[in-house]
């Protein structure tokens, strides 16, 4: 059973964003038996909520019966913008528009966000069979170029307690041992670019770097997903772009 909600707030309203933050945790979804069991409420609060949520396709019901969050949280994450002290986003859309002409790749721009890399920017790539990356997406942290450039900059307490807890075996490229994870955080940092050789989905790799904000602070992770079986000579081309572009974007951030 979860807490009580704060006096002052709105009881369905509490329950409805507790259904979300539940479902935001279990990608594959749950089902309405699993989540009045979660919330300790009746089964026709949670029925009604879903019901609603559903209607307004904030969530889906899959063929299995269970309940996942639906596109209609990806049109509004769309709509936020990232609170800083400068516009982010609005000065990465030109680094990233000329980046993906540049290569033909699409490219997306990731930010720490709920223990997750959440996308809050993305350019589509001009090539013919390239990944499309959308804003709003998130990705687990111990699985990807950007997801790896992040957690490599996370602050030790932070670290640490992601690190306790279980990582999922995404591929057979995924690396789950929190000491190995460790040493290739420290790589990254030391080296300023991360790879993924579909640690995430096994056709799926990246090369990413990092952006910093006005006062040298790691901002964010640009990167490029592309698919695997890419030449050496193409992977070593794609990471100096997205560390040329990094490099760019932070320029741009410091004159704002």
């Amino acid at each position: 059973m979860t807490e009580h909600p704060d006096k002052n707030g709105v009881p369905v309203l509490e329950r409805t964003l507790e259904v979300l933050s539940f479902l935001e945790r279990t990608p594959d979804g749950l089902s309405i038996r699993d989540l009045t069991k979660y919330l300790g409420v009746p089964r026709s609060t949670v029925y009604r909520i879903l019901n609603t949520l559903q209607a307004h396709q904030i969530v889906l019901r899959n063929v299995e019966g269970t309940y996942v969050l639906g596109p209609r949280l990806l049109t509004l994450a769309a709509k936020v913008k990232v609170q800083m002290s400068y516009d982010l986003v609005g000065a990465a859309q030109p680094v990233m528009q000329q980046l993906a002409q540049e290569t033909g790749e699409g490219n997306k721009l990731s930010v720490f966000a709920r223990e997750t890399a959440l996308v809050v920017a993305a350019a589509t790539g001009t090539g013919e069979y390239g990944l499309h990356p959308a804003v709003g997406q998130s990705f687990p942290l111990h699985a990807g170029a950007a997801s790896k450039m992040i957690m490599a900059h996370l602050d030790a307490v932070m670290l640490d307690r992601l690190l306790s807890q279980p990582l999922t075996q995404f591929t057979s490229a995924t690396r789950i041992d929190p000491a190995q994870l460790r040493a290739e955080l420290e790589l990254i940092r030391e080296q300023g670019w991360a790879q993924d050789m579909g640690e995430h989905v096994g056709s799926v790799c990246a090369m990413a770097a990092p952006v910093w904000d006005p006062t040298g602070r790691f901002a964010a992770a640009l990167s490029i997903p592309f698919l695997a079986g890419q030449t050496p000579e193409r992977i070593s081309t794609l990471k100096a772009a997205v560390i040329t572009a990094a490099r760019d974007l932070s320029q741009r951030i410091r004159k704002l």
